[in-house]
């Protein structure tokens, strides 16, 4: 998934600033500036051109009590062109580049954009080291008038979409170059820092306790997560046998309940999902709940967020399903372009609804029908068009509630044998790395042997309801899964 709700961030029509470029020797006339985007339109400035990246190790130090991050990253990564030049997204100040052990000239640009000049120009296929030093305060950083760091009273977190990488790393920050991370973090005594993967050690010298996170499997930028405070750590394996680590915030108040009796059946939900979609497909398994004031979840690999909202009226499984059912739709595969957000978020929310008929709360074609008929003709719901929704309508309701829709007239059309086979089957089709649309209907039709053309365009490409989808009149009985699946969109905004 995505977060349920997601800060609505609509994509600058132009770059801030124009890329200046390099005078080249004739006897370099190959060589030109990688690209300041990766050529996302929906997000032209995200992400960059001419390298990809492999892994990045990042190892930081965090004052909790002055919001003040220092860190050095290294980036192992191989060009894609012949480069006099190449950019980072980043937003800290940085106090030195070195490009394969030699210091390099850097400047800034626009919104986000590091531009790093190597001393001798890079050539294509050649693999590159870059470490960045780096140091500053997140949560005095914006970009677009906006901030991803959350700071809390007893640390700060960096957890959002379709960008958080900017404030505590520098990056390629687009989900088509996914890489491992090692990230090792020092914070003061009595203060945790959690982070991807598997906790691989801790150790403690002079007041600073130092966490080291790994994450062993490709991983998208806006799914690395690093949140510091005062946590109380859960551990277990799920059946399946995968290692679980839950952190909760000490300062979590009436929700603290809550949030554990969610939040600790993650194990039980991972391997119930498995069912559908496959072996899990990464090293651990969990979720944190920090003290911050947002009113979103997030798909965070290995380790969703949760806003302590999610648990504001009790418990909320639905949330948890929500958000490891991305751990296949959307983090095992990611998007190829932010328009593509169907595939997270549609299946995201048809596991809610299969969760719903498991717990005996609703059956699934119970809550197609309530959203059917929820929504008139005229409503506003039927111009979002799932399949290329927009920047501004990313995360529209309408993004989850008709993808799950369109999933549920695939489901009719194709029958329940190919439509399961096709669940489980598409994250191994491109497992660890990425997809669209289009390659989706391509996979259900070689699946079930039907055309889906004029399915696909239907519910999600045309900006008007459907034809009919449920029988009767009116609108059926609210089942009583819907209260808890729709509280999960209170923070959208």
């Amino acid at each position: 998934m995505e977060p349920f709700v997601h800060r609505r961030i609509i994509a600058p029509g132009s770059l801030a600033a124009a890329t200046l470029l390099l005078a080249i020797p004739a006897s370099a006339a190959s060589l030109s500036p990688g690209a300041p985007g990766i050529g996302d339109p929906y997000y032209p400035a995200y992400g960059n051109g001419g390298y990809d990246v492999s892994h990045y190790d990042l190892r930081l130090k965090y004052q909790p009590a002055t919001d003040r991050l220092e860190g050095t990253a290294t980036l192992l990564a191989r060009t894609t062109q012949d480069l006099s030049r190449f950019n980072l997204d980043f937003l800290l100040d940085v106090s030195e580049v070195r490009v394969d052990g030699v210091k390099a000239s850097f400047t800034t640009s626009g919104e986000h954009e590091l531009e790093i000049t190597p001393r001798k120009p890079l050539a294509k296929g050649k693999p590159v080291t870059v470490v960045v030093r780096y140091a500053g305060v997140p949560s005095s950083k914006q970009a677009y008038g906006f901030t991803s760091w959350h700071r809390t009273a007893d640390g700060g977190v960096a957890a959002n979409e379709p960008e958080a990488a900017w404030w505590w790393f520098p990056s390629n920050d687009h989900p088509l170059d996914k890489a491992t991370y090692d990230v090792s973090v020092q914070v003061p005594d009595g203060t945790q820092a959690i982070s991807n993967g598997v906790l691989q050690s801790t150790g403690s010298r002079a007041g600073w306790t130092r966490y080291a996170w790994r994450s062993d499997k490709p991983q998208a930028t806006y799914l690395a997560t690093l949140a510091v405070g005062r946590f109380d750590i859960t551990t277990g394996t799920t059946e399946s046998g995968v290692p679980v680590l839950n952190a909760y915030s000490k300062d979590l108040g009436a929700n603290d309940g809550a949030a554990r009796a969610s939040v600790e059946r993650t194990g039980e939900i991972a391997d119930w999902l498995s069912g559908y979609f496959g072996p899990y497909p990464f090293n651990s398994v969990g979720g944190y709940v920090p003290n911050t004031n947002t009113g979103y979840a997030l798909e965070t690999q290995t380790r969703p967020f949760y806003s302590p909202r999610q648990f504001a009226n009790g418990s909320n499984t639905s949330v948890v399903v929500h958000e490891l059912a991305h751990q296949w739709y959307g983090d095992l595969v990611s998007v190829t372009g932010w328009k593509d957000i169907w595939i997270n978020e549609g299946f995201a929310r048809y596991a809610q609804w299969l969760w719903s008929e498991h717990e005996g709360e609703g059956t699934v074609r119970e809550l197609a029908d309530y959203v059917y008929a929820s929504h008139p003709a005229d409503d506003p719901f039927w111009t979002v068009r799932p399949g290329d929704p927009g920047p501004e309508n990313q995360f529209d309701a309408a993004v989850y509630d008709r993808g799950a829709l369109a999933l549920q007239a695939l489901r009719n059309e194709i029958g329940d044998g190919a439509f399961f086979a096709v669940l489980r089957g598409w994250p191994g089709e491109h497992a660890y790395g990425n997809a669209s649309v289009a390659d989706f209907r391509r996979y259900a039709e070689g699946v079930s042997g039907v055309s889906l053309a004029t399915l696909f365009d239907t519910w999600l490409y045309q900006p008007s309801k459907p034809g009919d989808f449920v029988a009767g009149a009116g609108v059926p009985e609210r089942p009583r899964s819907w209260k808890k699946i729709a509280e999960t969109n209170a923070g959208r905004g």
